[in-house]
């Protein structure tokens, strides 16, 4: 569920199986669920929930869907109450994960968000752990079409607020103040690009660049937590070899 580049810590898996994309709606409809029952259900005077369903529309999820999860969370079709839990804690050869998930049962997510780390040889820590690592940040991606010329794009992205522009695989990639996130996707998007996906991250202060036997040890355990139902999304400071480069 996000971009390749290093900047990106939820991973965008390509060619998704039936399956995958279950999971994936799964955690979209808890992210809309959490926000109307915070926002109430229009999109239009709630920007968490219009980020939820933009979201939702960047995985195709189905239109349908997207409406049943606003109702039930509204309460016409009966709901369940989610709650938002951060995990933190240490991975394999000290690289910093921070857990974002939304769940019915604290207890229980909180012991399957335990095992996965301790199956990988690191160890759950207490609040505020690893946060101290990260920034909060906002990441809008924008469509890399033909004929947009980069330099033009970039100088639309700085004079919309944005602090960092890089180009990537068929998208323009932008970094702004979390604060930002709406000005920027919007002055975008009034300028005519067509944004691809806008959300607030995580980013790390440093790195940790891993390689062999380190690296899939990590991204064993980053797709464990991924696996999870209840976890929403991972935050993490491994740089892994798929990102060199980026």
């Amino acid at each position: 569920m996000s971009g390749h580049s290093k900047w990106a810590t939820i991973k965008r898996q390509k060619g998704k199986t039936d399956a995958q994309r279950g999971k994936i709606f799964t955690k979209i409809g808890r992210e809309i669920a959490v926000a109307v029952k915070n926002g109430g259900s229009d999109p239009a005077m709630n920007p968490r929930l219009r980020d939820a369903v933009n979201k939702a529309k960047t995985n195709n999820m189905p239109s349908d869907n997207i409406a049943r999860s606003i109702k039930k969370a509204a309460g016409e079709l009966g709901s369940i109450n989610y709650e938002a839990i951060i995990y933190e804690g240490y991975g394999p050869f000290g690289t910093a994960v921070i857990v974002e998930c939304l769940t019915d049962n604290k207890n229980r997510t909180a012991g399957e968000v335990r095992h996965i780390f301790d199956k990988a040889g690191g160890a759950m820590g207490t609040t505020g752990c690893v946060s101290y690592l990260f920034e909060s940040r906002a990441l809008i991606e924008v469509e890399k079409a033909v004929g947009v010329d980069e330099d033009e794009a970039m100088m639309a992205a700085v004079e919309c607020g944005a602090d960092d522009f890089s180009v990537e695989d068929g998208y323009f990639e932008i970094v702004a103040a979390a604060g930002k996130l709406d000005a920027v996707k919007a002055g975008l998007t009034d300028a005519g690009y067509n944004v691809l996906n806008a959300e607030t991250n995580k980013i790390p202060a440093t790195w940790i660049a891993l390689d062999g036997e380190a690296a899939i040890k990590v991204q064993k355990m980053l797709d464990a937590l991924d696996d999870n139902d209840d976890v929403q999304q991972v935050f993490h400071n491994a740089q892994l070899p798929e990102e060199e480069g980026e």
